[in-house]
């Protein structure tokens, strides 16, 4: 019997059934290029009418509506389209997380225990998920894939979304540490009901575990002051980049007790802190600015965390962190859409106030300041990394953003996906 599975299986490799996709990453950019006659969002606020961009050897040479074009050099004609950086997904499971917890098998986004300081999310992070070319199409260039958990999960990653493996991908590395903060609101129901809430309570519990986090990084302090250990700390020096500035503490939270909690922690370790969630943080936004406290908008399309806030709400804070000047970016962490609608996120956001540079500037710019790759991407700027996006229409408004060209560090990236794909499958079938 083994004798003819073995056979049968030999067979369909032969008959060309295959074990991998035909999308492959781009090789380096071999010649310098050009996109010309375009209108070019730079991702600060600035927008360029019928300009060119001169790219060479991955980055951004030139931009402006005067760059001159060298006879015989390769040019894309980008007249009547809309020229962008590449937008960026502040924090995601992207590549850690397949099928959601249907399939166990293809997750790896969360360790067990409540202490993974040591723990780094990219080298589980997978090149091949089908995601991330349905992620290219929209306009998505990176991605800082995070761990969950909770406490301490682990370090964060940036990553570039067109890499044959974990190591090609990295944009830079452990950006940031991820605290996931106990809620502080007593809910009722659950088991037991009401008389279960009685005989524990669940604010005492969750300001005990943040008392235990600070004790944690006390000892961390203490630990990275000493001249010579006689043992090595895993999870202490997995917090090191954070007391050395080299990384931050992204506090994943909502609630303004919380924040308030994530202010001591600056004050009391002076290390950088994100706010990640913070869907009440409009409330305290100039407290957050006067502490030089970033945040990361988690889900527009959410209900508001309060029953007394407006149901619109979520919408509303981007313009009102915008007004108190609170350096923030927009995210989209829904796993029905899966991460693609970042940019109608922003689209959203221009219906409640901002302008659509100043959306745009939150899926582009202001992330790239929070991960800290604002030297390399985020605008199209000389020098910069050639992290571009083309699209047909309006990358903001689903009704006319089409998406025909990106481009990584140069790289011309395939926009090809599994529902592109589908899609030409049942075409064919049914002659459209």
């Amino acid at each position: 019997m083994k004798k003819y599975f073995f056979l049968i299986i030999a067979v369909l490799v032969a008959s060309g059934i295959k074990a991998q996709d035909d999308v492959y990453p781009a090789g380096p950019q071999q010649v310098v290029f050009y996109i010309s006659n375009a209108t070019i969002h730079v991702g600060n606020g600035q927008v360029i009418n019928n300009g060119t961009i001169k790219i060479n050897n991955g980055k951004i040479e030139q931009v402006g509506p005067n760059v001159s074009v060298t006879a015989g050099e390769k040019v894309i004609d980008a007249k009547g389209k809309q020229v962008y950086p590449g937008l960026i997904l502040p924090e995601t499971d992207l590549g850690l997380k397949e099928i959601s917890n249907a399939v166990r098998g293809s997750n790896d986004y969360t360790e067990l225990g409540d202490w993974n300081s040591n723990v780094r999310a990219i080298v589980a992070y997978n090149t091949d998920s089908k995601i991330i070319g349905t992620l290219r199409a929209n306009g998505i260039l990176l991605a800082n894939v995070t761990p969950t958990g909770s406490l301490l999960a682990g370090s964060s990653s940036v990553v570039q979304l067109d890499a044959w493996n974990w190591e090609d991908a990295v944009y830079k590395t452990d950006d940031a540490m991820n605290f996931y903060m106990p809620g502080l609101l007593a809910r009722q129901g659950g088991v037991g009901g009401f008389a279960a809430q009685q005989q524990s309570d669940p604010v005492k519990e969750a300001m005990d575990k943040i008392e235990d986090v600070r004790k944690f990084f006390r000892e961390a302090k203490a630990y990275m002051n000493e001249s010579a250990h006689t043992e090595t700390n895993i999870k202490f020096e997995g917090v090191r980049p954070l007391f050395e500035k080299k990384q931050k503490l992204f506090i994943h939270c909502n609630q303004i007790k919380q924040m308030l909690i994530a202010v001591d922690f600056v004050k009391e370790f002076e290390i950088n802190v994100v706010i990640v969630g913070g869907s009440d943080s409009w409330q305290i936004a100039d407290l957050l600015k006067a502490n030089n406290i970033a945040v990361i908008l988690e889900r527009e399309f959410n209900l508001p965390t309060l029953e007394d806030d407006d149901i619109d709400q979520p919408f509303k804070t981007p313009y009102l962190l915008q007004k108190a000047g609170v350096l923030y970016a927009l995210n989209d962490n829904h796993d029905e859409a899966r991460y693609r609608n970042l940019s109608f996120n922003a689209g959203q956001a221009v219906a409640y106030g901002l302008t659509k540079e100043e959306a745009l500037q939150a899926i582009t710019l202001n992330a790239a300041k929070i991960l800290g790759v604002d030297d390399r991407t985020g605008t199209i700027e000389a020098g910069k990394d050639a992290n571009i996006v083309i699209s047909d229409g309006d990358i903001l408004d689903m009704r006319t953003s089409i998406i025909i060209a990106a481009f990584i560090q140069g790289r011309n990236v395939s926009l090809k996906n599994k529902q592109t794909e589908l899609y030409e499958r049942y075409r064919y079938k049914y002659g459209f």
